[in-house]
């Protein structure tokens, strides 16, 4: 079980693990002020680790500076601070009405942590992923086991360091290792696991989940379409498509994976596509420190056979030597296929003209519940229905992604896109169950609910059944 550090053996796993129900079982981490005192000593190893952390970007995914700031070392330490901020009122118990029939007990909503979490995170955003849903789980007082991907190499060992540097690992600790490290962690008794990856390993978590009936959050993707109306700014609407298409070199889970865009404004929208990608990366793409490259050959030879499979509209060049794609828009006709049937996740934007509303749905049914919808138009009718009928996860109108930067927003998938959400108080309720709880009180008692009942169902039944 082999990951890019040593090997970690299924002992050493056992080990962790029960020293974690041991840690966890001491109540340790049901105190608010421990929750708070470790989310402050993970930002501090986050924030001592900077350095490390964008060395780590650059050298995995040739991540530019801007977005290993914003989407990766910012977010994490802006969800700890969103953390400490709420934390109190999070765990505070929800008073509930009671029905008159409990007079005079109260009634309340209590958050307990759920006890031994596993955050298996992906390689894409490998510190955003990783720390965001940590935070939720140490806010929600519970003990946890990390285990990033090994494709993220570099970020996989700085990951292990900062955890190592804030935590003991009877209380949070990392497990590095390839596919069978993360099967044999999924054999051990978890009350929680959190998983982001392909809905195909989502399906494998969930099974191996239901052997010990753990609670399970699973954020995956799919093919999360773009739709472009005829009522548009084609300039302001490329700009926008391009920056969620080409964050992270196309490798994000939101991104528009496919665009649906209206016949009439085909033409102009491939126009201000060009001009956007000349304005963002220049003449040649290749040369720009804004623009990443593909995680590793594998998913390189895979993006690359796409090119193939409908019109190249722009870009198509490509470097096997330094995993670079260009950024390229291609029409397509068959949407059967597999540029329109697997989730794309890296620069190749295939585009489906449509002519009429009726036909969108159809398209998008062919892949069902994406992660996330877009929506470009200046009709608010549209925008409505579209957005009411079309079942997502998360979406905006006429923005990319910023539905995932949004604290207060749950951010999460349905079918197969996921099940569940996470982010600020959405997280901190992912890793706590609810318990529901009523508390009477010596004195009056109502004697009516005792035996011998004899013909008392008449007046409960008129109570009951109006």
């Amino acid at each position: 079980m082999k990951g890019s550090g040593p090997d970690v053996t299924e002992e050493e796993i056992r080990t962790i693990f029960n020293r974690q129900r041991a840690f966890f079982s001491s109540g340790k981490t049901l105190d608010l002020d421990f929750r708070r005192e470790a989310l402050r000593k993970l930002k501090t190893a986050l924030t001592a680790a900077e350095e490390e952390i964008i060395s780590a970007l650059g050298k995995d995914l040739r991540k530019p500076l801007l977005e290993s700031y914003s989407m990766e070392l910012g977010i994490a330490v802006q969800e700890i601070d969103f953390a400490l901020k709420n934390l109190r009122k999070w765990a505070r118990p929800q008073k509930v009405k009671s029905p008159l029939l409990l007079f005079p007990a109260k009634s309340a909503v209590l958050a307990e942590p759920y006890g031994l979490s596993l955050i298996i995170s992906p390689w894409n955003y490998p510190f955003q992923l990783t720390f965001c849903p940590l935070v939720s789980a140490i806010a929600a007082g519970n003990c946890c086991i990390v285990k990033p991907s090994e494709y993220a190499g570099a970020s996989e060992q700085v990951i292990k360091t900062v955890i190592a540097r804030a935590f003991d690992s009877s209380y949070i600790a990392v497990v590095e290792g390839d596919a069978g490290t993360g099967a044999f962690l999924l054999e051990q008794d978890f009350d929680k696991i959190f998983f982001t990856g392909s809905p195909a390993v989502g399906r494998i978590v969930m099974e191996k989940a239901a052997r010990n009936l753990a609670s399970v959050t699973l954020e995956l993707g799919g093919k999360s379409p773009c739709i472009v109306d005829r009522e548009v700014n084609p300039e302001l609407t490329a700009r926008r498509i391009l920056f969620g298409k080409l964050v992270n070199t196309g490798q994000t889970c939101i991104a528009p994976d496919y665009l649906i865009v209206h016949r009439e404004i085909k033409e102009s929208l491939y126009a201000a596509l060009g001009k956007g990608l000349r304005d963002f990366f220049g003449e040649n793409p290749q040369n720009s420190p804004d623009l990443g490259r593909i995680i590793n050959k594998r998913h390189f030879d895979r993006l690359k056979g796409y090119l193939s499979q409908g019109r190249i509209i722009l870009g198509g060049g490509s470097d096997e030597k330094e995993l670079y794609l260009e950024p390229t828009v291609i029409e397509v006709a068959d949407l059967e296929a597999p540029l329109m049937r697997e989730e794309i996740f890296g620069p190749v934007l295939p585009v489906v003209p449509y002519t009429g509303l009726e036909e969108i749905e159809g398209i998008i049914a062919r892949n069902p519940n994406p992660l996330a919808l877009y929506l470009f138009t200046r009709n608010k009718e549209t925008a409505r229905t579209l957005t009411a009928r079309i079942p997502f996860g998360g979406g905006c109108v006429n923005d990319t992604l910023f539905q995932a930067a949004n604290q207060h927003l749950p951010f999460g998938g349905r079918g197969g896109s996921g099940s569940g959400s996470y982010h600020g108080r959405y997280g901190f309720e992912a890793f706590s169950h609810k318990k529901a709880l009523v508390r009477n009180r010596f004195g009056f008692d109502l004697s009516l609910k005792y035996p011998p009942y004899q013909d008392r169902h008449k007046y409960l039944r008129k109570y009951l059944i109006r």
